[in-house]
């Protein structure tokens, strides 16, 4: 299964430009921005992104943000695999 999930982003990174931090689920992960950074890497900080294997995708805004961790969540009750992403640690 292929998930991206949304994470926002919290600081840059300090010695690599194309990587910044993001909060996912209560977590900091360390995320490629590349493919995001359309501007000044500083006016990611606050944005929300779609996440997939490290690799920031796409922008996405706050409500869609938040109604895709809430399917993901309710999808965690029955998909292992998801709790895992979600950072919730073992598979069930």
């Amino acid at each position: 299964m292929c998930i991206g999930i949304p994470g926002q982003i919290v600081a840059l990174h300090e010695q690599q430009a194309d990587h910044a931090w993001a909060e996912v689920c209560g977590l900091r992960r360390e995320v490629n921005i590349a493919l995001v950074c359309d501007g000044k890497r500083e006016d990611l900080i606050g944005c929300w992104v779609l996440i997939h294997v490290g690799f920031a995708l796409s922008k996405l805004d706050e409500q869609e943000a938040q109604e895709t961790l809430a399917a993901l969540h309710a999808m965690e009750e029955v998909e292992a695999d998801v709790a895992m992403f979600l950072g919730a640690g073992e598979a069930r």
